[in-house]
């Protein structure tokens, strides 16, 4: 029996078991590397707007603690639950081993939908939030972090809650802030760079040529949009985009400058253009070189798998391609070159560790350090990926798991169980 239930929640477990299948890792051994060390559920009351008083669920899970304090984003989303949680968190710790971080995984969030608050709602929820969460984190225990549904401002809120109980300033309790209450340049646009840089890195792999390809973003928040932007000043043709109003489809390729500064002033996609919408549903079906998943988990099933249509496939989002997807792409990965997940879009949470390190110097980097170091570290886990994938003769996302699990498992052994 477990706590954790639902389908994002199996899927993580389902990876896991192939790759300890991979790695023979005793059945004895695997609960103790899969299961979360601690998982938090709160209520958190507010004042609505017209007087009445509104209770939303917030959750936190901390997967493991090994290698140092657990990191992860804070969702806000109607869909949250403790499941998808856990699941987000423990590919966190996957992907914080794969590329060296003294992290393990976390991730919270609150069943909400933020469109439905004001600004006062808004604030009042994530210091609440936060407020809740105190006993249960700190700079050197678990640091938060953006994610779907929140940004700089809502990390402000909690960092500034937080000191507040401190009674000083405790600029590395979050990352992802505005850079005027301690947070990094280049944190915002950190996972799409990411993303983008390591495209650059399969299309040298493969041969491919940037100025003569095309490229499919699903997927128009902060990751889809950067990297979108990013692929198109590298000289790469991006014909198509979605969100969750809708989809856009020029095959000679889209004005990505001017969609990013419209979704950058509407908040969406929405009222763009009526000539060029597409269907949503058959966007990842399109023949493409490059085809970034940068919305949400699981739109990859058995199905659209077979049916894709790219030569490079780079995961933005967080669990985007099912398991059953897997052992579809597996046969296909000399025709498809994964960049998974937990490697595509660790950006983000490499910046976040720069982030957290200037806070606690209080020294501060410029931006083109930040990158410089960012990328440094995402070649490094590349090469090492796909140097194990090749001589293993397995699929990028079985190389990729296979370094952070058996990171996370090496530490465990090394420190023993206590008592």
């Amino acid at each position: 029996m477990t706590a954790y239930s639902g389908p994002v929640f199996d899927m993580a477990v389902k990876q896991f078991e192939v790759i300890a299948d991979h790695l023979s890792i005793p059945e004895d051994a695997r609960a103790r590397l899969l299961m979360p060390k601690r998982a938090v559920t709160v209520s958190c009351p507010i004042h609505r707007d017209d007087g009445t008083t509104a209770v939303f669920e917030g959750y936190r899970v901390q997967h493991h603690l090994t290698l140092g304090p657990t990191k992860g984003g804070t969702r806000f989303a109607a869909s949250v639950d403790l499941g998808e949680v856990a699941a987000l968190a423990i590919w966190m710790s996957w992907k914080c081993a794969l590329v060296g971080l003294p992290y393990g995984g976390a991730k919270g969030g609150i069943s909400v939908e933020p469109s439905s608050l004001s600004r006062r709602e808004l604030e009042a929820l994530s210091r609440r939030y936060m407020q809740e969460m105190i006993p249960f984190v700190g700079p050197h225990t678990d640091v938060m972090a953006p994610d779907m549904g929140t940004n700089e401002q809502i990390m402000a809120w909690f960092m500034d809650t937080y000191s507040m109980y401190q009674g000083q300033t405790v600029a590395e309790i979050v990352t992802g802030k505005p850079v005027s209450a301690g947070g990094t340049l280049g944190r915002r646009e950190a996972t799409g760079r990411g993303v983008a840089h390591l495209v650059r890195r399969a299309a040298d792999e493969l041969q491919i040529h940037l100025s003569h390809a095309t490229a499919v973003v699903q997927g128009f928040g902060n990751v889809g949009s950067i990297t979108a932007l990013e692929l198109h000043n590298s000289g790469v043709k991006v014909i198509a985009v979605s969100d969750h109003t809708g989809a856009l489809y020029r095959p000679a390729g889209l004005n990505i400058p001017n969609l990013v500064e419209h979704a950058a002033s509407k908040g969406s996609l929405e009222g763009y253009s009526t000539e060029l919408g597409f269907d949503p549903a058959e966007i990842l079906s399109l023949p493409c070189d490059i085809l970034v998943p940068a919305a949400v988990e699981r739109v990859i099933d058995a199905r659209v798998a077979a049916h894709l249509r790219c030569r490079i496939l780079a995961e933005g989002a967080n669990g985007p391609t099912t398991p059953e997807a897997d052992q579809i792409l597996g046969k296909r990965r000399k025709e498809i070159f994964l960049v998974p997940d937990i490697l595509c879009n660790s950006g983000g949470v490499v910046v976040s560790y720069f982030e957290w390190v200037q806070d606690l110097q209080r020294l501060f980097w410029e931006e083109d350090e930040v990158m410089r170091r960012e990328y440094q570290v995402l070649d490094r886990a590349f090469h090492e990926v796909s140097a194990r994938s090749k001589r293993e003769g397995v699929f990028n996302r079985t190389a990729a798991m296979a370094i952070g699990v058996e990171r996370v498992r090496g530490a465990k052994d090394t420190r023993g169980l206590f008592p």
